[in-house]
């Protein structure tokens, strides 16, 4: 895939002030997070550049991708930004494996075959569930669904922007998901409340009453801040998967037995 830049000029906020930010210019392997309170104009953002907005929707923004040449596409839009939202839910009556291949065929990929097996790896690699080409779709749980269409659309889509919404309560490894998409040659824009997602991205775009109020880039000491909160969050990981397993939460922690013994009391 050749880069591209994604141009955002600015438009405007609910109160009809004008955004001092911008306008702005993101490359081929950027990763960019929208932060902001619930309502603050991070879902309008997305869906102007879903649309490519030509200053007609209620933001006025104007949104471009260009070539590296700088001509514009003009490929249909489906191929130039792909959406990856908070609900994923199959309803195709379908193994993995069929659906894949459908999708790699359509792309015109010389080797579906190959390009299967690359998704599913890397979507059991996002998840910690394996699953197989031979999973039906209708069985996959909602951390493998999101991971499953996480590497579909890292590994198989021909859009060069991926925008994200909220993957941070999806049962996918965040970073792994945010590395694998931006190392396949994206532009990521993702909407987060996750601190950790939110340091992951070298530049923040700040909300607030519906428009771009500012833009940051992470400081040297958020960068030593990121390196905790992902110590924190491995922790974190590996308790949980302990959890899962049914062992005790603390290594070395004897399991009481209740076997025999009164069943405690939930109130």
């Amino acid at each position: 895939m050749s880069p591209v830049e994604l141009e955002i000029d600015p438009g405007r906020d609910r109160d009809g002030f004008a955004e001092t930010c911008g306008p702005l210019h993101l490359r081929t392997g950027d990763l960019v997070a929208l932060v902001g309170p619930t309502g603050s104009g991070k879902s309008r953002l997305l869906a102007d550049i879903e649309w490519l907005s030509q200053g007609d929707s209620p933001s006025g923004r104007r949104v471009r991708i260009r070539r590296a040449d700088g001509s514009e596409t003009s490929d249909d839009p489906l191929h130039r930004v792909a959406q990856l939202s908070q609900g994923m839910q199959f309803t195709l009556d379908l193994d993995v494996g069929a659906f894949l291949e459908l999708h790699a065929k359509a792309r015109g990929i010389d080797d579906p075959v190959q390009a299967v097996a690359m998704v599913v790896d890397a979507a059991c690699t996002l998840c910690g569930e394996p699953f197989s080409v031979r999973t039906h779709l209708s069985a996959l749980s909602g951390g493998q669904s999101r991971a499953l269409m996480v590497a579909d659309t890292a590994i198989l889509a021909r859009a060069p922007v991926v925008l994200v919404d909220e993957v941070e309560n999806a049962g996918v490894d965040r970073r792994k998901a945010m590395e694998l998409l931006v190392s396949r040659e994206k532009i990521v824009l993702m909407a987060t409340h996750d601190p950790l997602l939110a340091l992951l991205a070298r530049w923040r775009l700040v909300f607030a009453r519906g428009g771009i109020q500012a833009v940051r880039e992470r400081s040297e000491a958020e960068e030593f801040l990121l390196s905790e909160l992902e110590i924190l969050d491995r922790e974190q990981s590996r308790i949980r998967e302990r959890l899962r397993r049914g062992e005790s939460a603390v290594d070395g922690d004897d399991e009481m037995d209740l076997r025999g013994s009164p069943r405690p009391e939930i109130r």
